[in-house]
């Protein structure tokens, strides 16, 4: 059995750009060398992917943990996906998952996201512990961490459906999560909630506005302070058909602000890895190139999120690796040609997920929680007009 594998004619995009180079070698779940010509050595198992491209595995910045998410991801070539809200035993057991198997993507989690008492995603996640108050939000933080969360996720929803976090308990959210070197992302729905978490200073905006428009003076706030944003265009997609949420997403593109890819799956119409592919379709209808709109999947959330093993094809960085027929970064779509998977250097056969019988119940009790969750929202709706 090959100790090694080096793949040779390769198209090969690091991340970043198209390198020169068209031989990839990696071994013992990392990669060794990249040249212009064949890195291989004596014993690899060499693989020709003439008239492919060999990509960083994908990173999915937005998705919520169910049973089967990360086995599902990874048979889309998405080896990494970071979840944006989830209880301490869903994170528990897929951080568990992700370290004792190399055949489902990796993970990481906010855990429980800040939210006030009845305030989003209360309807889907309830109990769970809420705040009100900014003296609370040291100590909420600090429970977060405790439970393993690897940033902090804040839900900022003012004049929506449900009560909403204010500004001052969301600014010392922000200041306790960066006291302990956590990174922060805000949950946003609307205009004043963009305004609200650009001021406390967040890290990262989850979504934009898909009724609203983003002003220009706000836009460009958001760039000056380098926060990243994830429009997660997909869900808008499916759930608001044509929405402002592109128009916004192409405003920000246009200045400068570092957009990431992410699905928000499983809400409805997504599917965990899959819909990541159609994310990269969007971003491109947004204005990006499919160069950029690839590193909105590889490198740059890598670089926002502090992964620094991996989203980059280079020596030295973990050998997660996407390899599809065609050339993505002239026709984005070309990446849905999944030729090959590696996660950690191994290989992974795309194979449908199974659940068992406890993962099929929780599967079930989340639909069930999910079609009340929208009949509430509905009549909510109803009540105000």
């Amino acid at each position: 059995m090959a100790t090694a594998t080096t793949i040779v004619n390769a198209r090969v995009f690091d991340g970043t750009k198209l390198q020169a180079w068209t031989s990839v070698r990696f071994a013992n779940g990392v990669i060794t060398d990249c040249a212009p010509t064949s890195t291989a050595q004596e014993g690899d198992e060499v693989i020709d992917a003439q008239g492919s491209t060999l990509l960083p595995g994908l990173i999915d910045t937005h998705v919520h943990l169910l049973p089967g998410a990360l086995a599902k991801s990874l048979n889309f070539g998405v080896t990494t996906v970071l979840d944006m809200f989830s209880k301490p035993d869903q994170l528990t057991t897929a951080k568990h998952q992700a370290a004792s198997n190399q055949h489902v993507a990796d993970v990481r989690s906010s855990g429980i996201g800040a939210t006030a008492p009845g305030g989003h995603p209360s309807l889907i996640y309830a109990p769970l512990p809420t705040l009100t108050t900014p003296d609370q939000a040291d100590r909420f933080v600090a429970d977060r961490a405790a439970e393993g969360s690897d940033y902090l996720k804040v839900i900022a929803a003012p004049g929506g459906l449900w009560p909403s976090l204010n500004s001052e308990t969301i600014s010392a959210l922000v200041a306790a999560a960066h006291a302990r070197n956590l990174l922060v992302v805000a949950h946003v729905n609307s205009r004043a909630g963009v305004e609200q978490v650009v001021s406390a200073g967040v890290d990262v905006i989850a979504h934009v506005p898909a009724t609203a428009e983003l002003d220009q003076p706000l836009v460009d706030r958001i760039a000056e302070a380098g926060i990243a944003v994830g429009p997660t265009l997909v869900t808008a997609e499916n759930t608001l058909g044509t929405s402002q949420a592109e128009a916004n997403a192409r405003r920000l593109a246009t200045a400068g602000v570092t957009l990431l890819a992410g699905t928000d799956a499983p809400n409805p119409g997504t599917v965990y890895g899959e819909s990541l592919h159609r994310e990269l379709e969007l971003l491109v209808r947004c204005g990006l190139s499919p160069t950029q709109a690839l590193s909105a999947a590889t490198a740059e959330p890598a670089r926002v999120f502090g992964l620094d093993d991996r989203g980059q094809i280079a020596p030295g960085k973990q050998a997660d690796l996407l390899l599809v027929t065609g050339d993505p970064l002239t026709d984005i779509t070309a990446t849905r040609a999944i030729e090959r998977i590696w996660r950690a250097g191994t290989p992974h056969e795309r194979t449908e997920f199974v659940p068992t019988k406890p993962e099929a119940e929780q599967l079930e009790a989340f639909d069930t929680q999910v079609a009340k969750a929208v009949a509430a929202v509905r009549k909510a709706m109803a009540n105000r007009l």
